[in-house]
């Protein structure tokens, strides 16, 4: 069974800084692209990071790029998203997602990832 679980969702003042993780398991980790997105209150779905297999190819959204880094670690199965300069525009609900097909291009559109994470709120106070 296919589980992606995200934590470290919370609450924060603007200008703070928030780690959320997303630990997998029933995946051969290593081998799938692993990416975040998020969602708030009546907005559709926005891509937010993505790295590779290898690492060596990552993508940022428009809106998060400078101020976020994604990580990932293959000998824990987890991937990170270090949110550094937050804004009240970033309060969202963050989903991990999984892409075992493309191990070494990251695909900015959610149809291309087959395993979801339920979600972690971030939410940041102005």
């Amino acid at each position: 069974q296919v589980q992606l679980v995200e934590s470290g969702g919370g609450l924060v003042q603007a200008g703070g800084s928030l780690r959320v993780s997303c630990i997998t398991s029933g995946i051969m980790f290593s081998n799938y692209v692993m990416v975040w997105f998020r969602q708030a209150p009546g907005k559709e779905r926005e891509f937010i990071a993505g790295m590779n297999r290898n690492g060596d190819s990552i993508a940022y959204g428009i809106s998060v790029k400078g101020r976020f880094t994604i990580s990932r670690d293959n000998s824990k199965n987890t991937v990170f998203l270090q949110m550094d300069y937050l804004k009240p525009e970033d309060t969202a609900v963050y989903y991990c997602a999984a892409d075992g097909h493309r191990w070494l291009t990251v695909s900015r559109d959610q149809r291309s990832y087959e395993h979801w994470g339920q979600g972690t709120q971030v939410t940041v106070s102005s």
